[in-house]
């Protein structure tokens, strides 16, 4: 018999939590879990419709879950703007932030609405942009900041001469470099914020590989047909071989965002073989995602390309 993967989650009824990417797979269930410990959460979306479903899903099988549907398109800065103006007029501190949503490989170079490559600004700067807008609620609510980057950000690096991959486009290094930028700015949030004593934690976590729709089809952005990949996953999944479920592999961010033994500037992931599936557990950053210096790097130029101004670093 299997054995039972899952995490014990705290009670959470005074918090506000916003996950990102809440209206399917892992992000669904994180918000789902989220609700059921009792927070109020935020499911912040693209498609009104299909996160009108998702919260339906979720408040079947939870039925006195607190959840409230914003509209966000991370791939638009403008967006990103109006959810913060928005939840800032609303004036209720922010817990916990989940930045978990994301795109994986589309087969040709897409752009978001203000003109960076798609993956960079949806996976990366939307975020950032994001904390940025959020960033008064964060410190009043003495947050917990999990930015969920991925295996592939083991291996890869920053293109610095070309970051929005204009001179060539590679889909896997594209989307590694965005998870690698994504950590860096996770990583670098929590050194200025107790720097700067601004009370928010901030820390990584990793899925793990699992079946959901990163590698599915996706016709809004090129890919007509699943991949390969997506159906092997799939497949072994469903055997318990190696990977994860969408179940287990949301407990990585829900330890890093809720464990009150969670702790700022780690990594949390799957402990099993490969880091591809099993009980969460800290891990060791991956070494891309060491670099101080090049942490320093990617805020200062995402801070600019985002358009926002977070504080000054403290000496």
């Amino acid at each position: 018999m299997a054995r039972t993967i899952d995490i014990d989650i705290p009670d959470l009824s005074v918090r506000r939590a916003i996950v990102t990417g809440a209206s399917d797979g892992m992000g669904a269930v994180i918000a789902e879990r989220l609700a059921r410990a009792r927070a109020e959460v935020v499911m912040p979306v693209r498609d009104r419709a299909k996160g009108e479903r998702a919260a339906a899903r979720i408040r079947s099988a939870v039925p006195e879950a607190r959840l409230a549907l914003r509209d966000l398109d991370l791939a638009s800065l403008d967006s990103v703007a109006s959810f913060g103006d928005g939840m800032r007029a609303e004036g209720a501190p922010v817990h916990i932030l989940i930045n978990n949503a994301g795109l994986m490989t589309p087969p040709e170079r897409r752009t978001t609405a203000d003109g960076f490559e798609l993956q960079w600004g949806t996976n990366h700067l939307g975020h950032v942009a994001l904390v940025g807008a959020l960033f008064p609620l964060l410190r009043e609510g003495r947050a917990r900041v999990t930015s969920q980057v991925s295996v592939a950000a083991r291996s890869g690096a920053i293109d610095w001469d070309d970051l929005g991959s204009e001179r060539r486009y590679n889909a896997q290094r594209a989307y590694s470099a965005s998870k690698i930028a994504l950590g860096l700015f996770g990583l670098e949030l929590d050194r200025r914020s107790a720097a700067g004593d601004w009370g928010i934690t901030s820390n990584l976590a990793h899925p793990g590989v699992a079946p959901t729709n990163l590698l599915a089809a996706q016709p809004g952005y090129g890919r007509a047909a699943d991949t390969g990949a997506v159906r092997l996953i799939r497949w072994m999944s469903a055997r318990g071989i190696l990977v994860g479920t969408p179940e287990t592999a949301a407990l990585p961010a829900l330890l890093a965002a809720t464990s009150p033994d969670a702790v700022g500037g780690r990594m949390y992931g799957p402990s099993g073989a490969g880091h591809l599936g099993g009980v969460p557990a800290e891990q060791e950053l991956y070494r891309p995602l060491r670099d101080a210096a090049e942490a320093a790097r990617v805020w200062d130029v995402s801070e600019r390309q985002a358009g926002i101004a977070l504080p000054a670093a403290q000496a």
